[in-house]
């Protein structure tokens, strides 16, 4: 019996900041609007956004499941994006 790993689809969203400089926001999770995290994770997104967009500094990519870590509970993070942790680096 096989076993079957669902893969989390994810995008790069890239914008011009109000400075001008090109910004792009990595490994945003591609969900459905029916899912109850869509909410939440649209909320996450934006206040990142928000963020990038507004600060006048060389960084200029960021990284929104880095951004997650940092901003949500762990067991929520995970929710999102459903990692296995593969036993013996395997």
């Amino acid at each position: 019996m096989k076993k079957r790993i669902d893969t989390l689809l994810t995008k790069t969203i890239e914008f011009k900041s109000k400075y001008g400089r090109k910004v792009k926001v990595l490994e945003v999770p591609v969900m459905k609007k029916d899912n109850p995290l869509y909410l939440k994770v649209n909320l996450r997104l934006h206040q990142l956004i928000t963020k990038a967009a507004n600060q006048n500094e060389p960084k200029t990519i960021y990284s929104f499941r880095e951004h997650l870590k940092r901003t949500t509970k762990w067991s929520e993070y995970e929710e999102i994006y459903q990692s296995e942790e593969l036993k013996n680096n395997a």
